[in-house]
């Protein structure tokens, strides 16, 4: 099994996936021991002054003010761990918390957190067991970091509250950290608000968005090329040297893609046949416009992202010199504000796809294929209502779009009276990344369908390695009506697992 090593620095967005998707093993490195055992002397130096210092010998938040003696801090370090444990709702997806753990881990192990080497190695062990907390949908403001759901994981390390078995079976966390040797960690100063602190949640659903768009953006380019291709459109406009004069890179990259897929088809061009077309519809002709558009978009999420991997995010935090400083890194704006604008951009692909989908389907706009796309037309209703499956989850996009980081509710007495709202940009963000997928499904369905249907003229090559793909993966082609919603799955699972994509890089190689 891969295993990651993790160190002061360096963790990247692959590690992270590994982890939090593939069940990689995670190891401390001797750098990382070393950091972190020397933070914890400072921690300990304060602690034993007589002068209060926050979040060592202090309460947090609006309770910052008092004075904590030594003889209450265990408890102090405990209770806020059980307090702050405080989410509610459905169970956050394994993944998702995986994810959380191994980002508060690899700040931990930054050595500006104070945390003993001990609770660390524990952290990792529960990783390394499969044993994932149970935490809810609702509780973080992205703001004091993603509380309630780290929360919900140190009471795991505690050996309280519920977690997940590698089976997928929700047992007491004693029960399970026993099972697998692993001795509960009694928290000390300043750690158990260490293990709270942090954009842990939201960074790591921002790095699995990443990871999953980059697929889905690429196939974006592939079913808009099939359906350019399906409406007998022309690829003149995908032409490298119109995109030069307009040099945005995602733009020229999704153009150079369409243009890879559609190379040597016989469907193109046909635009002055028998009902002439100056041009194609936008939804045809700008598709390079939109989906590049949105791959920039990525790549300025990629940036934060990455900046936000190389951050140690903490309140109080350990500085070089030794001393224990307050600040506000833990504001999640930085990563709320690209969660929106990636929830925006996958709106707007999703509405020019459908828009492309209907229009194959409209026999006043297709060029000659049948009404939706039926067998028997009036006896067969074809993919009509499939295309109201893809209407619906636009319109769903659509009110996903709208930015969670815009609002802010203030709370701890107005302490915290400025919120980021950044887990629920990235809760919003990863059901928009699904809604995309399923409705690029369905413009796949469509396309190949329509191309089967243009009798007589030969798609590209590339086209024909998709469509038969397809095919081989259980996506049924033109027929008589049947139950669609198999169909769909199917689509569905083939757009996720880059089908698509595989099956036009055997031909053109890789896309961009």
């Amino acid at each position: 099994m891969h295993t990651v090593v993790v160190g002061t620095t360096s963790v990247t967005a692959s590690d992270v996936l590994a982890v939090a998707r593939d069940g990689a093993r995670v190891e401390l490195s001797e750098d990382a021991r070393a950091a972190l055992a020397a933070a914890r002397r400072t921690v300990d130096a304060l602690a034993a002054k007589p002068e209060p210092v926050y979040g060592v010998s202090t309460g947090f938040g609006a309770l910052a003010t008092r004075h904590i003696g030594p003889e209450l801090r265990t408890r102090l370090q405990r209770n806020i761990v059980r307090s702050h444990a405080a989410g509610m709702g459905p169970r956050v997806e394994r993944e998702v918390v995986r994810a959380l753990m191994f980002l508060r881990l690899k700040t931990v192990c930054s050595g500006h957190t104070g945390v003993r080497p001990e609770v660390a190695q524990t952290m990792a062990d529960l990783l390394n067991a499969g044993i994932t907390p149970v935490v809810h949908e609702y509780g973080s403001l992205g703001c004091s970091g993603d509380l309630a759901p780290l929360s919900h994981c140190a009471l795991t390390l505690m050996g309280e509250g519920e977690a997940e078995d590698a089976e997928g079976v929700v047992r007491p966390a004693a029960e399970l950290l026993a099972a697998h040797g692993i001795d509960p960690v009694e928290l000390r100063e300043k750690e158990g608000l260490a293990l709270l602190n942090g954009t842990d949640g939201m960074l790591g659903m921002l790095l699995m968005a990443l990871a999953d768009l980059e697929v889905l953006y690429k196939t974006a380019d592939v079913t808009a090329a099939l359906s350019l291709e399906a409406l007998l459109g022309t690829d003149r406009v995908l032409a490298p040297e119109l995109h030069a004069i307009r040099p945005h890179p995602g733009q020229a990259a999704s153009a150079a893609n369409m243009l890879a897929v559609l190379r040597g088809s016989e469907l193109t061009g046909h635009h002055q046949d028998d009902a002439p077309r100056v041009q194609d519809a936008y939804s045809v002709r700008c598709a390079p416009q939109v989906a590049g558009a949105g791959r920039d978009t990525l790549a300025h999420a990629r940036l934060v992202a990455e900046r936000e991997l190389a951050a140690a995010v903490d309140n109080p935090v350990v500085l070089p010199d030794g001393r224990v400083e307050s600040n506000g890194n833990f504001h999640g704006a930085p990563v709320a504000y690209v969660l929106d604008f990636l929830a925006i951009a996958v709106a707007d692909l999703a509405s020019i796809a459908e828009r492309r989908t209907d229009r194959l389907l409209d026999k006043n706009r297709s060029h000659g294929l049948p009404p939706f796309l039926a067998d028997d037309p009036g006896v067969d209703s074809g993919l009509m209502i499939a295309q109201y499956t893809q209407a619906a989850l636009v319109s769903e996009l659509k009110r996903l779009a709208v930015p969670a980081s815009v609002d802010s509710i203030p709370s701890s007495a107005m302490q915290e009276d400025h919120v980021s709202m950044g887990w629920s940009a990235a809760r919003k963000l990863r059901t928009a990344v699904d809604n995309l997928a399923r409705v690029l499904a369905i413009e796949l369905y469509a396309a190949t369908r329509a191309i089967e249907l243009r009798e007589g003229l030969t798609p590209a090559p590339a086209s024909r390695a998709a469509i038969d793909a397809a095919r081989a993966a259980g996506i049924g082609g033109p027929g008589p009506d049947r139950h669609l919603a198999p169909d769909l799955a199917a689509a569905d699972a083939f757009v996720r697992a880059g089908g698509a994509v595989a099956a036009v890089e055997t031909v053109t190689g890789p896309l961009a």
